[in-house]
Parts: structure tokens; sequence; C-alpha cells
């Protein structure tokens, strides 16, 4: 009996030994003597499009909505104000013909002998004010006669005085006026009131409001916290004006960006494409005043050390609205304009174009190196757009790349039909659009292992997990989503010797305003938060490397075995290996790391770790670093260190040679 039981236990205790032998895991090893692949500075970019109140209420600074009573209903924004018996009335006057690009202005007759008469802008869902802040008034004025006064006042919801000025207009002319009003107050919804003073008449147009604290302080600017965030991404490029908003709903609302050049006065404004699009969140005063145009996104670009990368209407309007297309014969002005863009920012101050871009504030070119011929078209009647498109710019331009596109979804038959004919004309790059649930993301992190080497590039232009599905307004930016695009870039970055850009899209969304989601940033009137994707792509961005390294367990890439996905790069600049490992399961792992080379490594790295245990966890206003990366401890002994993966974690590890 006793021999049976010791017998019994010496099993047990023999196969228990066996699991634990058999469980044990093979190290991760990572060959950092033999760097493959060149990663492009372009590798991780942003994608700007003005929809969710990006533009207009957003990253442009400027306060005062329908500033110049260009909307199609052109009171729009705007409140008559009457205290008493006040005797006041306002006339919309329209100079047509005389005045195309900014016909409308506000012919206003008042006597406050018995009363006070005003106007009152009620901004982008109310206007983000701030203590002690000084805002920037301006106005046209042209003096009809009478001795009169401007009074400005900012208010609260409850009409509470936040800020006040005193403006008296002079001449009868036309005449610009300015004058600063500081706020006493923060406040998320204020409002600003014009109350006139005196008896007279006087035509009023582009009024405007706008922060102290704009971007690098430029007048008339944009938001400092938005571009900040931007900035912090360390973006390699910068894709503008968008999206479907540069094909327009039909031709005649497409992106002209010789329209958004100029005087801002001068620039003509358009409905937004997104002012209607979706009954779920109608947006009826939804337009683009292009005070952000092209020479602000240049600058923009310039600024946070990025290349630009304009796309340009290919004569095609949205497919999935009207699907207008200008004729083949009838191509050639959508070529010139791409010409001329080049001139615009390349172009010597000799050149018309580039007098223009230098009387704007920038002499020196902005040194663009590529354009987008289109946006997310099909068929063959793109094909054929983008071949002419082709045939003249690498004629007259063949140091300016072009990047064109296979349609609006990774694969079907208008993908494949788009990505044989590109072949065929030897394209260059080639945007494609992922907008699927986080599974297929996790599924797809191995998309670009046997795609074609001797092929075209990829450019990853518009992608973000659907937490529910495409275009659903119950989208959400949670952690699952953001882990699963973290696991699919993984791909994106093994792959570098295919995949030379990528963006998140959409970019921003206003907590009010919007009208699609999941977006990368979101804001309101006053502040704004990076989401658990957002610090995804800003952690693969600021830790790009120069080239990638091997990276393999039992000799196969990490593709999601146990839920693991890893890419490895090499840092020349800094000497530093770069690994990146995404743990998509529920449970913590540890993972043996062996450093393959001839260097030693410094004792202790750096490991960044953006983690939640709840799948569904969010970044809010209220918490925006719910969900943030958080610096952890790192010892290293020899070339070899074991790393603990938190469950449902994206960790960053960067290990210096020496």
């Amino acid at each position: 009996m006793i021999n049976k039981f010791f017998l019994n236990v010496s099993i047990a205790l023999f196969l228990t030994a066996g699991a634990i032998v058999a469980q044990k895991s093979s190290p991760i090893v990572v060959n950092a003597d033999k760097p493959l692949a060149a990663i492009q500075p372009t590798m991780y970019g942003i994608f700007f499009e003005d929809i969710n109140m990006a533009a207009d209420g957003g990253i442009y600074a400027e306060l005062v909505k329908n500033r110049s009573f260009e909307f199609f209903h052109p009171l729009m924004g705007w409140k008559e104000m009457k205290q008493d018996s006040a005797a006041g009335s306002l006339l919309v006057s329209n100079r047509g013909e005389n005045s195309p690009v900014n016909p409308r202005y506000a012919h206003v007759e008042f006597d406050n002998s018995k009363g006070t008469y005003g106007l009152t802008n009620f901004g982008f869902r109310g206007m983000g004010i701030k203590k002690d802040m000084k805002y920037h008034f301006s106005v046209m004025v042209n003096h009809k006669g009478g001795n009169v006064k401007l009074n400005l006042e900012l208010t609260d919801p409850q009409g509470n005085k936040i800020g006040q000025a005193t403006l008296v207009p002079g001449n009868e002319v036309w005449e610009k006026y300015t004058v600063d009003i500081t706020a006493t107050k923060t406040e998320p919804k204020a409002k600003l009131t014009i109350w006139f003073e005196g008896a007279g008449s006087l035509d009023i147009d582009m009024i405007s409001l706008f922060p102290d604290d704009t971007w690098k302080n430029r007048p008339n600017g944009l938001r400092a916290d938005l571009v900040q965030l931007l900035a912090d991404m360390k973006p390699g490029f910068v894709r503008f004006p968008g999206g479907c908003i540069v094909e327009g709903r039909e031709l005649a609302t497409r992106y002209q960006w010789k329209k958004t050049v100029g005087k801002v006065e001068d620039r003509q404004l358009i409905v937004n494409r997104w002012n209607t699009e979706f009954a779920h969140r109608p947006a009826p005063d939804y337009f683009q005043t292009f005070g952000l145009g092209f020479y602000e996104y240049f600058q923009l670009a310039e600024d946070i050390g990025a290349q630009p990368l304009p796309i340009l209407s290919c004569g095609m309007a949205c497919q999935f609205n009207t699907a207008e297309v200008v004729p083949m014969d009838m191509l050639d002005p959508y070529i010139q304009d791409a010409l001329d863009l080049i001139e615009f920012a390349n172009g010597s101050t000799s050149t018309a174009w580039g007098k223009l871009r230098a009387s704007m504030g920038h002499p020196e070119p902005f040194n663009l190196k590529m354009i987008g011929v289109g946006n997310e078209q099909w068929g063959p009647q793109y094909i054929e757009r983008y071949k002419a498109f082709h045939d003249t710019l690498k004629k007259y331009h063949p140091e300016i790349t072009l990047i064109t596109g296979t349609g609006p979804s990774p694969d079907g038959l208008l993908f494949d039909y788009a990505a044989t004919e590109l072949k065929k004309l030897n394209a260059e790059i080639v945007d494609e659009h992922y907008y699927k649930n986080p599974q297929w993301f996790l599924e797809n992190a191995t998309r670009y292992d046997n795609y074609d080497r001797n092929s075209y590039k990829i450019f990853a232009g518009e992608y973000a997990a659907q937490s529910v599905a495409t275009v659903s307004p119950l989208n959400k930016n949670n952690w699952n989503c953001a882990l699963s695009e973290a696991a699919f870039m993984t791909g994106l970055e093994r792959n570098a010797d295919v995949v030379y850009m990528s963006s998140y899209a959409p970019l921003f969304a206003h907590n009010e305003g919007w009208q699609w989601t999941p977006d990368l940033i979101w804001f309101n009137n006053l502040s704004s938060f990076g989401t658990p994707n957002y610090y995804v792509q800003k952690l693969f961005s600021v830790n790009k490397g120069t080239n990638v390294l091997s990276i393999l367990k039992d000799n196969k890439t990490l593709t999601g075995q146990n839920g693991l996905y890893a890419s490895a790069t090499f840092d020349k600049a800094t000497g530093e290996i770069i690994l990146k490992i995404v743990n998509a399961s529920d449970k913590a792992i540890t993972e043996p790391i062996i450093i393959q080379s001839a260097r030693r490594l410094a004792p202790a790295g750096k490991m960044t770790v953006l983690a939640s245990k709840n799948p569904e966890e969010m970044n809010s206003i209220e918490k925006p670093q719910n969900v943030a990366p958080q610096e952890k401890p790192l010892n290293i002994k020899g070339k070899k260190l074991d790393l603990n993966l938190d469950p449902l974690s994206f960790t960053v590890i960067r290990l210096k040679t020496m």
C-alpha cells in the first residue's frame, strides 16, 4: 500500500515536471547586427480633414461664426439684440459680381436714444474664453454717418460681463478697426455682443475675434493646444485637406486650393460636405471659410517638422454621393491646378504663384515632394484620370512623387481592379484604407508580409478600428480598438520595405460638433485630449528608428502567437535598439528576450507601457490620462532581459548599445 502510494506520487511529480519543461517559453531573439529595410521618415504621419469641426471651430482659432455673413442663411450664428425701446435694424447687402468672393455685408441703422441695439454672435457651440487672456477683435467698417461707437462685450450664458472694449469708427470708406478685450473669467460658452451707441448707420463685415495665445503667437492663427498635440507626435507628414472634402458632394463643392490662399477676406467660402452627410449628426451651420487654407497647411507642416502632402481633386466628385465627373477633354484645368500648386510651394519668387507665397510671408520654398491625385476614387474612370495627371506631372516635375489609391476598401473587386491597373502603370505609392473591427486588425498584422517587393509602395492612408461598425455613431475610442491598431502597426513596421507611409483617420473631433467617430484627438472650446489610439500612434512615431531588425520566436515573426505581436528597429542616430511588443491577451506573460549583437548593451534601458485591464477604457476631458503611457524601470543582464508583459498592453523598449 505504501509502495503504491509513493509510486503514484513519483509519477505525478514526473508528469508535473514534464509539463513545466514543455511549457517553458523559448526566447524572443532580436538580431541587432543585421539591419534590414530602411524606415522612411514619412512612416508615421497625420491625416487632417475638416470633419467634426476640425478647422472652423477647431484648430483654426477664430471664435466668430459666419464672420462675413456668407453662410447660406446670412445671419446664422447671429442674433439681433434690443434693450428697452431700441430703434435699430439690419439689412444684409449683396454686392454680387462686384465682389464675388465676399459679396455680403451687414448694413446697420440705429438710434439708441430710447434703447440700445446690437448684434450677438454665439460662436461655435459657444466661445471658449480664458481668464486674463487678451482677445483681438477686428472688423471692417464703412461709416455711413453719425456720431457712433461700437461697445463690445463678452458675456457668460447668464449675461454677466466677462470682458469689454470700445471702438470708434471714423472715415466713410471701408477700413479695418481693431481693439483688444481682456477676459475677467474663464467661460466655455461665452458670446460676443456688439452694441451700437449713438445715432447713425454703418456697414460691417469680417467681424473677428482671436485669442492672443495662438500657435507661435501668430495673428489670426491656430489653436495652440491642438497643434501641440500634433507636434508631440513628431509626424513624418501632414496629409491635407482630407479626405472626402477633396472630392465634394458634387464638383462645384470640391476643394479648390487656389480659393484658399491670399488675403483672408478674399477667400471664397463653401459649404462643408459633412454639413448634411449623416442624418444622425446634422450640422447645418458647418461651412469652410478657409481661414485655414493651403498656405496655413504648408506652414503647419513646416512648424512641426513634417513633409506636406496635399491631396487634389482628380475631376471626380464623391462616388458615394453624386459620382459626378468632369469629361476627359475638360480635365486640363484640374491638372493645371497641380502644376500651379507645385509652383506655389516650390517656385521662385519671380513666378506668379511663388510671388504670392512670398507676399503671404514665406519667400523660401516649402520643399514639396509629393502630391496625392484624388482621394479614394475607384473604377476605370479614375485610372484614366490618374494616368492623365501622371503623364503631365512627370513630364514637368519628375521630382514629385505621386500618390494614388485603391478606393475605400482593402479588398474586393474594386480593390483588385485598381491594384492590377496601378501595377501596370508603375504607380509609386498607393493609398489603402481600412475601417474595420478590432479582430480584422489583429488578423491583418501579416497583411504585407507577402506583398510584391518589386511593385508599388504602400500608404496606409486611413485606418481606425471600429468598435461597433463603420460610420456608426456608437463607435468608441476604447483601449480594445487602440490595442488592435498597435498590433496591426507592428506589421506595418516589420514590412517597412513595402509600407512607406501610414496615418490614422480622422484626426480631430469637437465633443459637441462631431459627425464621425472614432477620432484620434477630441476637444471642447477650452480643452483637448489624446485618445488611447493617439498614444499608440505617438509611441510608434517617436520611437520609429531608422532600420527594421529581425525579431523572432521559434524562428517565426510574432503575429498573434499567444496574443503576442512584435516589431524591432535600430536607430542609427542614437545607437538604440527599439522593441515594440503587444500582448493582446488578457493574461500577464513573461518573455525572455535575447539580443544578438556584437556591441554591449547599457545595463539599464527605457521601458514605456501603455495598458489597461479594461478593454472598454477610454480617455475624456475629465480624465485625459486614463489610458496613457507609463515609464517603468528596466534592468538588463548582459544581452538578456526577462520581460514581464502586462495583460492587454503595448510595451516600447529602448536599449542603448555601447
